[in-house]
């Protein structure tokens, strides 16, 4: 009997530790409001602050073209030369009618003199004296006009001589050398970006414009939403190999506007180019930081999905798990949710081992330092 008794003792303390090893240890986050930075990234393109259609503004034929495509020029830089030599005749006429208008002048000033003399000693008429001074007006006259055609000549022969209105790269070239070309080509002869400050231009929402001149609201009422806007902080520029551009940058509104078809505004950020790596007609996306004061904010590996609905595991008071539907803003970072609605300050949640629960399951709670966490998924590389 005494062995009997042993046995069913030894059998209750062996299902008492089985119940125990059930009930599994899960890390839990205890909620507390906290201030979190949060980014909202935008696709956009990349234009230099400058970019100039270079046209050529006389007939001709390309003779030379010291540049290529993708090089770097100075202002003033000759970029195509076109054949010259009817315009360099042009030039040599008008000086030749320049030089006979003034030997013309010159003959009508002495015959001005000479019936001056003449009309003093009542030898002629005051009407024929009349009359040399009209022709020496006449061709003062016909000299102005001999200078102005030479003055055009002149301009025309610089004309050929194409070059660089401002600092920049070349973009493509599609004449070459014995091109013809002339004013009215619909295709200029390249283009020349400036691209020390290249601007990022992208859209935003009606929506997220309102959100963003609340955010920026200042105690200042003589100040525009311009102004306040390039207040802000810096934005970051991310590159297509999702690397962040060194330079920050300055957001602008770029326009005052909503557009009508698409309901956004447009805005640009501008980036320093010091080394010439961002090009115009480039891509990247602009990320503009804000600042989230007593935010509920959760990992996101502690959260799953289900039927594109986001879920925890909420711990009741009875450590008994409960899957909890939540809402999140759209801004957050890599590892981080910010929830909108779902949970509260002073609720627990699960952040490990979601696979392995159900609702209704106990669970032995293991605290996490929440200062910790967060400083661990904040600095985590992105």
């Amino acid at each position: 009997m005494a062995s009997i008794l042993i046995v069913s003792c030894g059998s209750s303390d062996q299902q008492g530790t089985a119940n125990q090893q059930q009930v599994q240890s899960y890390p839990v986050l205890n909620l507390q409001p906290r201030s979190i930075e949060l980014t909202s990234t935008y696709p956009a393109t990349l234009e230099g602050r400058q970019t100039v259609e270079i046209r050529p503004r006389v007939q001709g034929y390309i003779t030379q073209m010291p540049v290529d495509e993708g090089d770097i020029v100075e202002n003033g830089e000759l970029l195509f030369q076109i054949n010259s030599e009817q315009y360099e005749q042009e030039v040599r006429s008008a000086e030749a009618d320049v030089q006979a208008a003034k030997a013309a002048i010159k003959t009508a000033e002495d015959e001005v003199q000479r019936y001056s003399r003449l009309v003093k000693k009542d030898i002629v008429s005051d009407y024929q004296l009349q009359s040399a001074k009209n022709k020496l007006e006449s061709q003062e006259a016909a000299l102005a006009q001999a200078k102005a055609r030479l003055e055009n000549a002149r301009v025309n022969l610089n004309y050929t001589k194409v070059k660089s209105p401002t600092d920049g790269v070349i973009g493509s070239i599609p004449y070459r050398i014995g091109s013809l070309v002339n004013s009215s080509m619909a295709q200029p002869l390249t283009t020349i970006s400036n691209i020390s400050e290249v601007y990022a231009y992208f859209s935003m929402s009606e929506r997220e414009l309102l959100e963003m001149a609340q955010g920026v609201a200042s105690e200042d009422g003589n100040k525009t939403l311009q102004q306040r806007i390039g207040e802000m902080p810096p934005v970051n520029l991310i590159l297509p190999d999702n690397t962040m551009y060194q330079h920050q940058g300055t957001l602008r509104l770029a326009s005052g506007l909503i557009d009508k078809k698409t309901g956004s505004a447009s805005f640009r950020a501008v980036f320093p180019n010091p080394k010439e790596i961002l090009r115009s007609g480039g891509s990247a996306q602009v990320q503009i930081p804000f600042q989230q004061e007593s935010a509920i904010v959760i990992p996101k590996k502690a959260t799953y999905e289900v039927q594109n609905k986001r879920f925890v595991y909420a711990i009741t008071d009875s450590n008994t798990v409960e899957s909890t539907e939540i809402k999140t803003l759209p801004l957050s970072t890599k590892q981080l949710f910010v929830v909108e609605e779902g949970l509260s300050s002073g609720q627990r949640i699960a952040t490990a081992g979601l696979s392995n629960l159900q609702d209704g399951n106990v669970i032995k709670p293991t605290p996490v330092n929440s200062d910790s966490l967060y400083q661990a998924l904040t600095v985590q590389k992105q």
